[in-house]
């Protein structure tokens, strides 16, 4: 191929560069990694967890909206922004797996339990991360319930587990139903996809892990070890993390 060939086929490709150049900014990336926990948020509580001006913070989400990062929601005269879905949040949070680490000493204890309990177990958007996250998964391939023969995908000895746990996974949809998702703070694969999402639904529905605060931690409870336990042979130690002062005991 000679230079030219090469340069049609550069300007015909994907422009990569346009997304790069949307994360490349701190502030934007911070929005991102803000939005992984899945919910709305409005300009001004961004423009507050970011520390910066509403204005400037209005100027850089309408630039993510415009790329297909996030999608905007308005209601009544409220308008909201989330991440566009579920690719973007794997998207971000495997980008963040491969960023250089930042970080500094905690100001508080109970700062410093919630970095502990958001790198133990929290939620990428709609499926589970952290140790526990990775751990599931783990123990999911060891029993046979997914597999990595074709990249990581669902058994029927999966299927028939989920069945017995009551757990539906959405079909018809245009969202891969298993895809691993690189998790940052492990920098090992978990699951995501339409069963991961189903699994962390269940999750939350049966009681095994209930929220940490307002951030995306989660922690599993009394319950939570019992089934996982029970049901995928995940340490009970693993899953009863130690928590730290400032970090409710479930």
């Amino acid at each position: 191929m000679d230079r030219m060939d090469t340069q049609r086929t550069q300007a015909a490709g994907p422009d990569l560069a346009t997304v790069a150049k949307l994360l490349a900014d701190g502030t934007r990336a911070g929005f991102c990694l803000a939005l992984l926990d899945g919910r709305a948020w409005t300009a001004t509580e961004l423009a507050r967890h970011m520390g910066v001006a509403p204005s400037t913070a209005t100027e850089h989400l309408h630039a993510l909206v415009r790329g297909n990062l996030l999608a905007e929601e308005r209601q009544g005269r409220h308008r909201y922004v989330r991440l566009a879905g579920p690719h973007v949040a794997e998207l971000i949070e495997s980008l963040a797996a491969l960023a250089p680490g930042r970080t500094p000493a905690p100001r508080s204890l109970s700062a410093s339990g919630r970095r502990q309990a958001l790198a133990h177990a929290r939620t990428c958007y709609d499926h589970l991360a952290g140790t526990v996250g990775v751990a599931i998964t783990d123990a999911m391939l060891e029993r046979g319930l997914l597999d990595l023969e074709h990249g990581l995908g669902l058994t029927g000895a999966g299927a028939a587990w989920l069945e017995d746990l009551g757990i539906t996974v959405p079909t018809g949809t245009r969202r891969p139903s298993v895809r691993s998702c690189l998790d940052w703070t492990e920098r090992r694969a978990h699951l995501a996809g339409a069963v991961g999402a189903a699994l962390c639904r269940h999750a939350f529905d049966a009681g095994w892990i209930t929220p940490v605060g307002t951030t995306r931690a989660v922690a599993v409870t009394s319950v939570g070890r019992e089934a996982l336990h029970r049901r995928l042979g995940v340490s009970e130690e693993l899953l009863s993390r130690k928590q730290a002062p400032g970090v409710p005991q479930t």
